[in-house]
């Protein structure tokens, strides 16, 4: 698809969703609603705040702030800048709900292993000191060279480890759905093995559907337990991959997962993973923060 068209088509999309959001009231303060950074990659910590703050979101989870994706190394989180970025949040009334950290969890090597864990560690430090309660990190591959068993064995015990850590500071690892670790059935003996308080399950619902078609109210009631965290986004399959679109443009089963949720008395954040830093192509974040804020409602 050339240039052109792409832009032309970002324009439709993006006159439309401004024309619906002309027509909605004004937004208000959800309780429980967030947007993960990965949908501005561009924006300032004061460009995130506001258009949180103006579209009703009360949370926000960090993945990147501009440009730099290591938390650890980004300036407003500084020792020096921290008291002013907590009284930005607080001025909002905004929470940092989550940090997403790149730390993977499946691997052998001694080396490679231990600078996971350690990336991991030192997001539980940051957690620590933002009051976030969560940390994420991806389970995230399958190798071909290593059995399947050792590899599901690795990845409870870099949580458990990692869990063990966090204790006493208030901060729960989370394994999101990811990668090629996205059947239920090897979700579930992960966190039965890991067997720690201080773990838990962030549910990309899309990540695991879009491979293995499983129910969404079939997974949640194998992973309730576990489940402390939700993305949610949305996309088209026309071409055979996700095409990631506004929610409810898409063909994610956002109503039998949000209903799933509602039944079984879900009471953490539903936090929109809109994935502008891995396909730029997608709309901004101007147009699909205040969209979700709005279409989310209907949903719940």
């Amino acid at each position: 698809m050339n240039r052109k068209h792409l832009n032309r088509r970002n324009f439709l999309a993006a006159s439309l969703a401004l024309t619906g959001l002309a027509l909605s009231p004004p937004a208000r303060k959800m309780d429980r609603l967030a947007f993960s950074t990965l949908g501005c990659p561009d924006w300032s910590l004061d460009q995130i705040v506001r258009c949180a703050g103006d579209n009703g979101y009360s949370g926000l989870e960090f993945r990147g702030l501009l440009g730099e994706m290591d938390m650890t190394r980004v300036p407003d989180f500084m020792p020096s800048r921290l008291p002013e970025t907590r009284r930005k949040l607080h001025d909002e009334g905004l929470k940092i709900v989550n940090l997403g950290s790149s730390a993977k969890m499946h691997f052998a090597e001694s080396d490679t292993r231990q600078a996971n864990l350690d990336e991991g560690k030192r997001y539980i430090d940051l957690a620590q000191e933002l009051d976030c309660p969560f940390i994420r990190v991806f389970p995230d591959d399958l190798p071909a060279n290593q059995p399947v068993e050792k590899t599901l064995d690795l990845i409870s015990s870099g949580l458990r480890y990692l869990a063990s850590y966090a204790s006493g500071t208030g901060v729960t690892v989370l394994l999101e759905s990811h990668g090629k670790v996205v059947y239920r059935d090897m979700l579930l003996k992960i966190m039965q093995d890991a067997d720690h308080p201080g773990t838990g399950l962030i549910w990309d619902y899309f990540n695991m559907w879009i491979v293995t078609k499983e129910a969404p109210s079939a997974v949640f009631a194998t992973l309730q337990a576990y489940i402390r965290h939700i993305h949610l986004k949305d996309a088209s399959l026309t071409t055979g991959k996700p095409a990631y679109c506004l929610l409810g443009e898409g063909v994610g089963p956002l109503a039998e997962v949000m209903s799933a949720l509602k039944a079984g008395g879900y009471e953490g954040y539903l936090s929109f993973e809109w994935e502008k830093r891995w396909h730029p192509e997608i709309l901004g974040p101007e147009i699909a923060f205040p969209h979700f804020a709005r279409a989310i409602r209907k949903y719940r």
